[in-house]
């Protein structure tokens, strides 16, 4: 099988603007803490993802979100299986979303734990 398409939240911010639907493989209880405050959303936890897949549709993009991106990974993969083309995993989850100041509800405070992003460095996204 050929490699997952990671993107950083820079790149799946722009994604969302231009329509494609983020699916958040985080539990109903870490949802309700902090989410993504976007148009295009779909939480649907990880060990929902194989009775819930007919929800995801195969006709947009879609980008797989978890807290810091590894449980995202494996379902992106898993979709990848499932016959699904433009599909991506977001790197560094929701963590480095709300360290980016994107938009989110919720306390980002209790999620970020001190984690900041010093996007002064070169090697952020």
């Amino acid at each position: 099988m050929k490699p997952a398409k990671e993107i950083c939240p820079t790149t799946t911010k722009g994604k969302v603007q231009e329509g494609a639907l983020i699916v958040d493989v985080r539990s109903q209880t870490e949802v309700a803490e902090v989410t993504f405050d976007v148009p295009n959303y779909l939480n649907i936890p990880l060990n929902e993802m194989e009775t819930r897949i007919n929800e995801i549709p195969k006709d947009i993009e879609i980008v797989m979100v978890s807290k810091t991106g590894d449980k995202s990974l494996k379902t992106t993969y898993f979709l990848m299986n499932a016959g699904f083309e433009n599909v991506y995993n977001m790197r560094d989850g929701i963590v480095k979303w709300a360290a980016k100041g994107f938009p989110t509800k919720g306390n980002v405070n209790d999620l970020l734990n001190g984690d900041s992003c010093d996007c002064t460095q070169s090697n952020c996204c």
